[in-house]
């Protein structure tokens, strides 16, 4: 038994208890007061509706008010002595079963009746452990008695409360094993979120099936949640700090190369080796780590700085990009067709240069990976967006292998060769502009072709 177990049982126990103890005190206490204030009560509406009944009537039904209502009922004349009274009513008493020890009517009580007023008494017997309540009222020349035996509950509430204790004990003795399998009932599903949740808190991101049809049941669903989301976050972080160590892996190997033909060629020309292109290559080392560096703090800038929003025509940007690329597109023999029949509405709300840096890493990089010298370029209207894909065949189609191409640094080019691969940031700048334009984008890898695509909202044309 765990100690959630234990708290509720303890507790349940406790309430018991107390709730015992407070019934014990009130049959003790109070309940033979109830008991009396009933039967005054009781006695009272009785009279009541006695005093307003005809005298004739009353004489008449005297028996069956008395079986109907479990009271003893004799009258006598009110013009006898009062010792004559107190001996009449005492006899007719007697004969209906009555016997009192002490029973008198003083001359005040019958002054009292003379004047049209009941009076309400009570006799104690103490021998014969009972009280007579009585009423005593006046119709025309009667003297009416109304009465009703109580015993006196002292000696029957001892017994009864004695037996109370031992049900209680049983009560409590059941409550206690009930209570320990309904809590079980209730910490078994707890126990189980509890062992999930360790797991989870030891990266083990475990699920839980409970169905109580309950608040628990609830918090299994929630915590099932929690821990797929948490699941998804920790395989995002793993995802980032390996991109990481790759960046750092990749970034220390472009600059680690040009660093080592730079001292090479240095410590060639200090060996007087120098046969007039060191300098040269010392040279272009340099500005491959100067291009190298301007790029990364391209794409640094471009997370951070503020995008400029303006509308402007798509289609002569394109058009000025392609042109821009036609002496690459004429040494490569790579023919390009370009599809804008569904072009409609060619104004769009975006950054026009950031769009323009967009292009010409998408065309670039066709060029550079097409291996059937074909790009087909599609430009058209798809709802309230203007949607643009490029779509070139690739020596290996296998998706997996571009999952990455996002990544700063990543090339699909093992050898890393500057001339087929470059240095893998062009896609990380494409998509850095793209999700600051909040862009649909992405690629498509099907049958040894793949296509990348973006969309940007269409606008209004500007006069």
């Amino acid at each position: 038994m765990n100690k959630l177990n234990k708290k509720l049982i303890l507790r349940i126990s406790l309430v018991f208890v107390i709730v015992s103890i407070f019934s014990f005190g009130m049959n003790t206490f109070f309940l033979s007061k109830y008991l009396l204030y009933q039967k005054k009560h009781a006695l009272a509406l009785l009279t009541e509706q006695l005093g307003i009944m005809e005298t004739s009537q009353l004489l008449r039904d005297v028996e069956v008010i008395e079986n109907k209502h479990g009271v003893t009922i004799v009258y006598t004349s009110i013009f006898e002595k009062n010792e004559n009274i107190n001996t009449t009513i005492s006899d007719k008493l007697n004969k209906k079963g009555i016997t009192l020890s002490k029973f008198w009517i003083t001359e005040e009580s019958i002054a009292k009746l003379n004047e049209n007023n009941m009076v309400r008494k009570i006799y104690n017997q103490e021998k014969l452990k009972s009280s007579f309540l009585v009423t005593f009222l006046k119709k025309d020349t009667y003297i009416f008695v109304v009465g009703e035996s109580i015993s006196h509950p002292t000696d029957t509430l001892a017994i009864v409360n004695q037996f109370n204790v031992y049900v209680y004990i049983g009560e409590l003795l059941l409550l206690i094993l009930l209570s320990g399998l309904f809590t079980k009932q209730i910490v078994r599903p707890l126990t189980k979120i509890q062992e999930a949740a360790e797991g989870i808190s030891k990266l083990s991101f475990t699920k839980v099936d409970i169905q109580t049809g309950d608040e628990i049941e609830s918090l299994a669903m929630s915590m099932n949640q929690m821990s797929d989301k948490l699941k998804q976050a920790h395989q995002a972080m793993e995802e980032k700090n390996q991109n990481l160590r790759d960046f750092i892996a990749n970034i220390s190997h472009e600059l680690k190369t040009p660093l080592s033909l730079i001292k090479a060629y240095t410590m060639g020309i200090k060996d007087g080796m120098d046969d007039g292109t060191y300098l040269d290559v010392i040279g272009q080392q340099t500005d491959d780590i100067s291009g190298l560096i301007s790029k990364l703090l391209e794409l640094s800038k471009l997370q951070t700085e503020q995008y400029q929003i303006t509308p402007f025509d798509f289609r002569p940007l394109f058009h000025k990009i392609l042109q821009k690329h036609r002496i690459s597109i004429q040494q490569q023999h790579v023919e390009i067709s370009v599809d804008d029949s569904l072009l409609q509405d060619s104004w769009v709300l975006a950054d026009e240069q950031k769009i323009e840096m967009v292009l010409n890493n998408f065309i670039s990089n066709a060029l550079k990976y097409t291996s059937n010298g074909q790009i087909q370029i599609t430009i058209g209207n798809r709802g309230n967006d203007l949607l643009f894909t490029i779509a070139n065949g690739v020596a290996n189609g296998e998706p997996s292998h571009w999952d990455n191409v996002w990544e700063p640094f990543y090339v699909m080019e093992s050898s890393r060769n500057k001339l087929l691969s470059g240095t893998g940031l062009g896609l990380s700048i494409a998509r850095t502009i793209l999700q600051k334009h909040n862009s649909l984008f992405g690629l498509h890898v099907q049958n040894g072709e793949i296509e990348f695509h973006f969309s940007l909202p269409v606008c209004k044309q500007v006069q």
